[in-house]
């Protein structure tokens, strides 16, 4: 599972390969970006297709979070406290998910519209891997084009003014998310990460497609590229 990528590209570069007429995130640092942590994405806002900035984990299912939260009662009740169950589990915290990957799943299907997809701009992306000693490094993977650090697109989907907790410590909050598809890996991938690797989009018309096409035109984009379009980085 993808949960850490870069983009090194500016605004400018964006905004051509998308074909997105507003800039609405102002300059991008390059560098790397974590779970939860605001990243520029390409929504369409209207009749525009604007370049802005969201925080990376779309909301987890209902299921997920009650599940959470009847365990967090739980322990609660077992050290003798009372607890109001709908309070607590309003106030349950949501890390977000990062990665989509069962499409047919009705907690998905919502923002599968062209309205809450976007494109999600990355010129390296990692998978988890181990050392010599087992333990955990980042394996990086970039597309195999002669030009430094080249821009391609995940296929992302987007929601604007969720309201929330992620974490504790911060309480509710109202903010933009986004996350992106994965699908089955193709090599240099599949020898990393065999499970899954993300929807990546090269071409114009695959661009086009996913911000613009029905969901049965578009969900053909859910596949992986072709063997050795990547490389380790």
């Amino acid at each position: 599972m993808c949960n850490l990528y870069s983009n090194r590209k500016g605004p400018a570069a964006i905004l051509d390969l998308a074909r997105a007429t507003r800039n609405a995130a102002g300059n991008l640092e390059p560098g790397n970006i974590y779970p939860d942590y605001a990243a520029p994405i390409v929504r369409t806002e209207g009749a525009d297709r604007v370049l802005a900035t969201a925080r990376w984990g779309m909301p987890s299912s209902r299921k997920a979070i009650l599940d959470a939260a009847t365990k967090r009662a739980d322990r609660l009740r077992a050290k003798g406290k009372d607890i109001d169950f709908d309070q607590l589990l309003k106030m349950e915290p949501d890390g977000g998910t990062t990665n989509v990957r069962n499409t047919s799943s009705l907690h998905w299907r919502r923002w599968l519209t062209p309205e809450h997809r976007c494109l999600v701009p990355f010129t390296a992306f990692s998978e988890p891997g181990r050392d010599a000693m087992g333990k955990y490094r980042p394996v990086w993977f970039a597309l195999d084009r002669p030009e430094d650090d080249p821009l391609a697109f995940f296929a992302g989907i987007q929601m604007q003014g969720w309201q929330g907790v992620r974490k504790i410590k911060t309480g509710w909050e109202t903010a933009d998310l986004f996350a992106f598809l994965t699908t089955e890996p193709s090599e240099p991938v599949k020898s990393v990460h065999p499970k899954a690797m993300p929807v990546i989009l090269t071409e114009p018309d695959e661009i086009e497609k996913w911000m613009t096409a029905p969901w049965e035109e578009a969900r053909r984009l859910q596949k992986p590229l072709p063997a050795d379009a990547l490389q380790m980085c």
